[in-house]
């Protein structure tokens, strides 16, 4: 191969011509009048990256074309308004049942009630293209997938639909592919070159992988935070394939990669389950052997964390699988491998295209039995469900706010719950306690039973301690819902009588122009919704640094006060902004008709500060984590909707600072971005009353260095004398990557311990469960204030490496130092983390908020 510059006409190329479709007889009729792509778009596959207007309009112009075997449609939007499309194709006996075919297979679940009715119920497959923007070549491949499996002259396609209806989403994350393609395209050789050195395969920051606000959709299927995966999952539920496969791409160098899928494999994979992950692979086995294509199974992609595109499908019942081509945003074109041969973007999309049919046909031989062992799942999963645990249960009483938000995720899932209709104990594991003993549940109470359809994907996301059959794994090892929404519950081992659905009644709070002030409690992201939107129309607030008491009601530290003091400028739109406010947002208005409080601090006390509205910038650009810096981005704009300035880092420097009350500084690397100079200039910011937030590794950047407090445990002192050499020092080459992990932290969760006195942990207890992501923590401040540590406790639940040890006890997590007039917040955890540690979002609204004022 000539990879230094390397010109050439790919469809010439004798690989090429015997790989790219056509190698198992699939060529087009020369009467068929349907369009490939090639046709359509003017080049051939391969050639250059298509933008995603053009594929949108290739894909609507095959539904035009084939009414009788595909429809389209739009089930969404993403965040820079592109259409999110869903085609479905099938025989055209198939697609006028489509309708009864979608509700039987519903009744198979028992989401829907009643019998099946009619004929033969076909597999159901959905296949997802480019989640990852920048892994581009499967929104490439699908359109000859689509062609193919409409081709009239295919009888073997024709023949696979009559088993099946495929769903196919040919571009999961347009926003990301579309930065992509925007770029390659502008930057990219006329002639493509596949020097690795070549500007067109130094794609810059952020890089095309994440969505629009740079959230990784792929680790977003469960958790549901972004737009695209809302939209998605709906019609998911809609459908409830039998099958679902994700198409991705890895290192430039990696062959590709189908199942079967790498340990560990959930517990509660079934055994069928992992059988037809063989399966599968056999039937990828067949096409690829036929082509002498390199590929490897069993490596790398396991089935555990529950947020990937295979394992929350599986978790519901399908047969679920990644596949993975090498190449990603690197490959451009064509692309060098460090093996001296070249990679070319056809050989990509011949690959993801044999991967996509050899999928539909293995569904399609095994329709009967994959329809057979789908409703027996869901019949299992409400007669014997999965798991340990028959039932869980939430007090109900101070933590509605967080309740309501569970609820909503609840519904989204299709997960059942209900009210325990008369107060018991059970035996059962206690959340905060960490403890197996016997528990008190109230009437009332939130109650969800393991005996219903999504009994498996509930038991997966709410276990306390997910067992991990193998501690090599491809990403955090602990999510359980009740430590992500900080509740107070228990997983119970036995059923728990409910009410199946309890009247909420919606809150309407009344308007009282003789009320001295309205009272809020402060308990979650709600409320820091609720006090944004004041601070946008101006309202005054305050907060109490105290507890107090009035009219009998306890108001805990953190407690919002707003009084007709300080308001009267608003005249009678005060009483209305409030309640209206508070009414949008499900919160509950105390009033107070007089300042005076039977314990605690009275409203004009000292004690009861004044919030003033921050102006927020957030450090953006090169060198900063593109995923952290859109988690901040991402919970301004969209979860508490307040105003946020993005500064880029080329131009920081030159900013000036005193135009900000808040600078925060997500994970990344700020060696470059804060130079000394830089660096003097934030500190003289902060002296004169800024506040500087540091989250995760720019808490580490700053450790150390002159004036700030945190400083990085020393590390252990090395031996002076001569050790002998012991059997750990034998260690074996194969067993490195196992050796690897002993030194790590892969997402565990620790119970932080708390001073709940401080501003920055207000509205919490006295611990906090932190979803923990780093080897190391700090050691405690010596001039600060310790407001969340890690003492001498292992975790909560999760994969901790057996040479970690000391370097997390006695730790700290979250922290708050005074410099001169302002404020330093450290937060060694992320508390924003993939937007679904929904406990941690109050903590980072007080550091916004609260911390300083």
């Amino acid at each position: 191969m000539h990879p230094y510059p390397v010109m050439m006409n790919f469809c010439n190329k004798r690989w090429y011509c015997l790989a790219l479709f056509f190698c198992w007889s699939f060529t087009a009729s020369a009467q068929s009048t349907l369009q490939t792509p090639a046709q359509f778009l003017g080049y051939q596959l391969g050639d250059q990256f298509t933008y995603h207007s053009r594929l949108v309009e290739y894909v609507k112009y095959l539904a035009a074309q084939n009414p009788q075997k595909m429809q389209l449609q739009t089930y969404g939007h993403t965040y820079e308004n592109r259409p999110l499309l869903l085609a479905t194709l099938s025989s055209p006996a198939n697609l006028q049942r489509l309708d009864e075919i979608k509700s039987n297979n519903l009744k198979n679940t028992g989401l829907l009630v009643g019998q099946p009715t009619g004929g033969k119920q076909p597999a159901i497959v959905w296949l997802s293209y480019n989640i990852h923007g920048n892994e581009a070549v499967s929104s490439e491949a699908v359109l000859q997938v689509l062609y193919d499996l409409l081709d009239p002259s295919n009888a073997q396609a024709q023949k696979w639909l009559e088993n099946t209806v495929v769903l196919v989403d040919p571009c999961v994350n347009p926003d990301g592919r579309e930065r992509y393609t925007q770029w390659y395209n502008r930057v990219r050789n006329q002639q493509p070159n596949a020097s690795p050195w070549a500007w067109e395969h130094q794609e810059p920051w952020p890089g095309g992988r994440p969505n629009h606000y740079y959230f990784d959709l792929n680790r977003d299927w469960a958790w549901q935070t972004q737009v695209e995966s809302k939209q998605r999952a709906v019609v998911y539920n809609q459908w409830m394939p039998q099958l679902h496969a994700d198409f991705h791409e890895q290192a430039v160098d990696n062959p590709y990669y189908f199942a079967p899928s790498a340990k560990p494999y959930h517990d509660a994979i079934t055994p069928w389950q992992r059988e037809a992950q063989n399966f599968i692979g056999e039937y990828n086995r067949k096409y690829f052997d036929r082509n002498n294509w390199l590929y490897f199974t069993r490596e790398n992609f396991d089935l555990f964390y529950p947020s990937y595109g295979d394992t929350w499908p599986t978790y519901q019942g399908a047969i679920a699988m990644t596949y993975e081509q090498g190449g990603s945003g690197r490959a451009g074109v064509v692309i060098q491998k460090s093996d001296g041969d070249s990679l070319t973007l056809g050989q990509r999309i011949a690959h993801h295209h044999a991967a996509s049919l050899a999928t539909v046909e293995a569904m399609s031989d095994k329709a009967d039995q994959v329809v057979k062992e789908f409703k027996k799942f869901y019949a299992d999963a409400q007669s014997r469900p999965f798991g340990t645990y028959r039932s869980y249960v939430f007090a109900m009483k101070g933590q509605e706010g967080r309740l309501r938000e569970l609820t909503e995720y609840l519904d989204r899932q299709q997960i059942r719950y209900g009210y325990a209709g008369s107060a018991g104990t059970a035996k059962g594991f206690l959340y905060q306690t960490g403890k197996n003993e016997t528990v008190k549940y109230a009437a009332g109470d939130l109650v969800i039973s393991a005996y219903q359809p999504k009994s498996t994907l509930l038991n997966v996301l709410f276990e306390p301690n997910a067992r991990l059959e193998d501690s090599v794994t491809y990403d955090i090892t602990a999510w359980s819902l009740p430590y992500a929404y900080g509740l107070k519950g228990a997983a119970l081992t036995s059923k728990v009588a409910m009410k199946e659905s309890k009247p909420v009644a919606s809150v309407a709070n009344a308007a009282v122009p003789e009320a001295y002030a309205y009272l809020v409690k402060w308990n979650g992201v709600q409320d820091i919704k609720f006090l944004a939107t004041l601070l946008k129309a101006k309202v005054r607030v305050r907060y109490s640094e105290v507890p107090f008491e009035q009219n009998k009601e306890t108001f805990a530290a953190g407690s919002l006060v707003i009084t007709r003091a300080g308001n009267e400028s608003l005249g009678t739109r005060f009483d209305q902004l409030v309640t209206r406010a508070a009414d949008s947002l499900g919160i509950k208005l105390a009033t107070a008709a007089t300042g005076f409080v039977t314990s605690g601090s009275d409203f004009g006390s000292r004690n009861i500060r004044h919030i003033k509205a921050p102006r927020v910038a957030l450090l953006t650009g090169e060198g900063v984590s593109a995923y952290g810096f859109g988690e901040v981005w991402h919970y301004f704009e969209q979860q508490i909707g307040y105003p946020v300035t993005v500064l880029g880092a080329d131009y920081f420097a030159s900013v000036p600072l005193s135009e900000f009350d808040v600078l925060i500084l997500p994970t990344g690397s700020y060696s470059r971005i804060l130079d000394e100079k830089t660096l003097g200039k934030v500190k003289d910011w902060v002296r004169a009353g800024g506040r500087l937030i540091a989250m995760e590794s720019a808490v580490s950047f700053l450790a150390d260095k002159p004036d700030f407090a945190v400083k990085k445990k020393a590390a252990e002192p090395a031996s002076s004398g001569k050790k002998e050499a012991t059997e750990e020092d034998l260690k074996r080459y194969a067993d490195r990557e196992r050796e690897s992990i002993s030194e790590e932290v892969q997402g565990s969760v620790f119970r932080v311990t708390l001073d709940n006195t401080h501003p920055l942990a207000f509205g919490y207890g006295n611990s906090y469960a932190a979803l923990i992501r780093t080897a190391s923590l700090p050691q405690y401040l010596k001039d600060g204030w310790n407001v969340g540590v890690v003492k001498q406790e292992g975790p909560a639940t999760g994969f901790v490496g057996s040479k970690v040890g000391a370097k997390l006890e006695n730790g700290l997590v979250l922290g708050v130092q005074g410099l001169a007039r302002g404020q330093v917040v450290y937060l060694v955890d992320n508390p924003l983390f993939r937007a679904f540690w929904q406990g941690g979002k109050l903590l980072f609204g007080n550091a916004v908020f609260m911390v300083g004022q």
